[in-house]
Formats: C-alpha cells, structure tokens, sequence
C-alpha cells in the first residue's frame, strides 16, 4: 500500500515540475531578478493555481523554482538593466497648460 501511495506522490510532483518548467516558457526565470520580478512570481502561481484548481502561495512556486534553479545566482535580465539606465527629459504638453 505505502509502495502505490509513493508513487501516486512522485507522480503529483511530476505532474508539477513540468506545469512549472511549461509556465516558464511565459515567465522566464531571469525576470525574477529584474523590476519585475513580482509580476513574474504573480504570473506563476496563477499559472499553477489554474493548471491544478488549488491555492498555490509565492512560497510555494519559489520552492518548486528552487528545485531547478539557484535564484540568487540568476542575473538580471539585460532589457531591465538597459530601462533602469535609460535617462529621458520629462515635461508636461502644452495643451496641459492651456486653459478651457
């Protein structure tokens, strides 16, 4: 009976580490170091909340994450740090200033 049961758990993470590595196709990993790093941890436990029809936490998703990935030694993504530098003259339009 435990030997079923040890495999119906083994075949639950399965089923689970491949949602995740599919999810990652939307949310790449090296996002979850950059500015967006909430949205992207928002978009993979929706992703898993939906593919299972139950509550996944954030914490959740990141252990799963861990299991492939050291988070800490992922970089940043280029296109975040290109943003971040990015310097651009701000002011209002003129029709802003103009009186109805």
């Amino acid at each position: 009976m435990t030997n079923a049961k040890s495999e119906k758990e083994e075949k639950s993470e399965v089923e689970l580490e491949l949602k995740l590595l599919e999810a990652l196709e939307i949310y790449p990993p090296a996002k979850l170091r950059g500015i967006h790093r909430h949205f992207v941890l928002y978009g993979l436990t929706e992703y898993m909340c939906r593919s299972f029809n139950r509550s996944f936490t954030a914490d959740d998703v990141l252990k799963l994450l861990d299991r492939f990935y050291n988070l800490e030694m992922l970089k940043p993504d280029d296109e975040d740090e290109e943003i971040l530098n990015q310097e651009e003259d701000f002011r209002l339009p003129k029709s802003y200033f103009l009186e109805e």
